[in-house]
């Protein structure tokens, strides 16, 4: 995704010093051209049909204008109209991006799907005029005009136009959709703010439910106004559209699925340094996990697929897993056990099935001690940040008009961030590399440090991610666990052990206070002196946690991922 906030773009006629070296983003394209994927309906075939609508993604742009930086603080950012929309179809509005991005996104174009009958209100209409939302001079780019359509009684705007002169728009140019065939929408990344007189802000915008069940779908266009507004904020002047097909015939089938990890497939890396590895889950089973039951001291031994794990119910400290009580066999477990590690695969429908979510989970039976950062000082801690069992996942998100991928999402212990594909570092063909922090699991886009903490004072937990020997080529080793768009017949059989919704480690609580105080004990006084309040700095799974739940309790396996 694109976005930046900023209140330093120049506006003002007459002064052309804070006028920037304008250059035009090229287009992106991904390292090896794509495969012929297996045949099926609707998947990669360039349109989508979302019951009375259908729409094609156009990534072919004319550039109508870009705005100027000011000080160097920030990039511009450039507003394109579609370019080479097929014929029969029409403009929902226009995009726009940063300028020190690859040119890098889509609008939607759109047609009725069938013709209306004379009784009912078509599911497309021209706007009955446009409202000037703003205009911006530039010394060195000209004048631009942003315009919003307003829409005939019952149907909504989609997006914003721009235009190079005052002369308001054609109604022509572009359509307004049914109330009933849109889903509302909200901001997303805020692309450019001034807070000048004329007080002026540009947004990204996307549905405001998202998840595998959601039916909002994202047009790729962008909102603006001058009043003030916050990400997350529903908009009541413009919408997003709706899928009203109930088939998802544009979510691939099995095969696809299947094509589409062997072509995509991430490497993950893990840290050189690592001592706790991954493992399959009948691994962790077959060799001493066991089940407790709450009042009762002894564990019992859990089947290799899981079968006699309760399942349903919720995290209720009724049942955990642990490890067992035989040291060797204990400290065995926790190593983990890199030969059967293999990727667990959720894959899902995101944003109203236009997209496709392939969730890999990576299970590994212990997570390590942290590694605290105090400025210059690195502090590995004895105990405070383990625990048993541990989850983690990362998400690839691919397109359902082309099959390109598109973003990944990096989970990192309780967030995690969306990458687009233009960022990612690849290892063969199309392939990503995840980086395993160590000890930790979190995963990460590129090798280095990472802070999660205060990164302003320098003050948190490192997570360092590095290259090394130790990898699993998820394109290669994975199991399809879920895919509930498929059906009962659609060929994937979710595991025993999916099911089992209690914690997979016991509660713990860490004496952190004590192991901080004794670290910092052995700092230099000036450094003592200045992070006096330091325990408040670090995350709070430092003071102790419940033991982690398996995958489909998270919120993201029905959810959008939480950023």
């Amino acid at each position: 995704m694109f976005g930046f906030g900023c209140d330093c773009f120049y506006w003002s006629r007459g002064i052309s010093e804070f006028d920037s070296e304008y250059s035009e983003p090229k287009p992106f394209s991904l390292p090896s051209p794509l495969p012929c994927w297996p045949q099926g309906q609707g998947f990669a075939t360039g349109r989508i049909n979302l019951g009375e609508l259908q729409v094609v993604k156009i990534t072919k742009f004319h550039k109508v204008w870009s705005s100027d930086s000011s000080h160097g603080k920030s990039k511009g950012v450039a507003f394109y109209r579609a370019d080479e929309v097929p014929q029969g179809f029409h403009s929902l509005g226009h995009y726009c991006q940063p300028t020190h991005k690859p040119l890098r996104g889509y609008v939607l174009a759109v047609r009725a799907s069938k013709a209306a009958n004379a009784d009912d209100l078509p599911p497309l209409k021209e706007p009955v005029s446009y409202t000037l939302v703003q205009s911006v001079d530039s010394e060195k780019n000209g004048g631009c005009y942003f315009w919003l359509p307003n829409p005939p009684v019952g149907y909504k705007a989609m997006g914003v136009i721009v235009t190079e002169e005052p002369k308001e728009p054609e109604t022509e140019e572009v359509r307004c959709v049914r109330e009933d065939l849109t889903e509302s929408c909200e901001t997303s990344e805020m692309m450019i703010l001034s807070k000048k007189s004329n007080p002026f802000s540009v947004w990204s915008i996307q549905p405001c439910e998202r998840g595998m069940r959601s039916q909002g779908v994202s047009v790729g266009t962008f909102f603006c106004c001058t009043y003030d507004l916050s990400s997350s904020q529903t908009l009541r002047d413009i919408a997003c559209l709706k899928n009203l097909d109930p088939t998802l015939h544009a979510m691939p089938n099995l095969n696809q699925v299947h094509a589409v990890i062997k072509h995509y497939g991430p490497t993950v890396y893990f840290h050189p340094e690592e001592t706790y590895m991954p493992s399959s889950v009948h691994w962790f089973f077959k060799n001493g996990a066991l089940l407790y039951r709450s009042g009762k001291p002894q564990g019992e031994p859990i089947n290799s697929t899981g079968s006699n794990l309760p399942a349903g119910g919720s995290s209720d400290l009724k049942f955990w897993i642990d490890l067992p009580e035989d040291e060797e066999a204990k400290r065995n477990l926790k190593k983990g056990n890199l030969e059967t590690a293999e990727l667990y695969v959720h894959v899902k429908p995101a944003l109203g099935g236009t997209f496709t979510d392939v969730a890999m989970w990576i299970f590994c039976p212990f997570n390590g001690p942290a590694t605290l950062k105090i400025g210059l000082f690195t502090l590995p801690m004895t105990r405070i940040g383990e625990h048993v069992g541990d989850w983690e996942h990362f998400t690839f998100r691919v397109c359902n008009f082309s099959g390109e991928l598109w973003q990944m999402f990096f989970s990192q212990h309780s967030g995690g961030g969306w990458v687009d594909a233009s960022e990612i570092e690849f290892v063969k063909g199309n392939k990503p590399a995840v980086y395993s922090s160590k000890h930790g699991h979190a995963s990460f886009p590129h090798p280095g440090m990472y802070l999660q903490g205060s990164s302003k004072l320098g003050i948190g937990v490192r997570n360092d991610v590095a290259k090394s020997k130790y990898v699993v080529d998820s394109s290669k080793r994975y199991v399809v666990v879920a895919a509930e768009y498929l059906g009962e017949g659609g060929g994937v059989a979710e595991p025993c052990w999916l099911q089992y919704m209690r914690e997979w480690g016991p509660v713990i609580e860490y004496d952190s206070g004590s192991e901080i105080n004794k670290i910092i004990d052995l700092l230099p006084l000036v450094v003592r002196f200045s992070i006096e309040n330091i325990v408040d700095l670090f995350p709070v799974a430092l003071y102790g946690e419940e033991g982690p739940t398996g995958p489909k309790e998270k919120d993201n396996w029905e959810g959008d991922e939480l950023c």
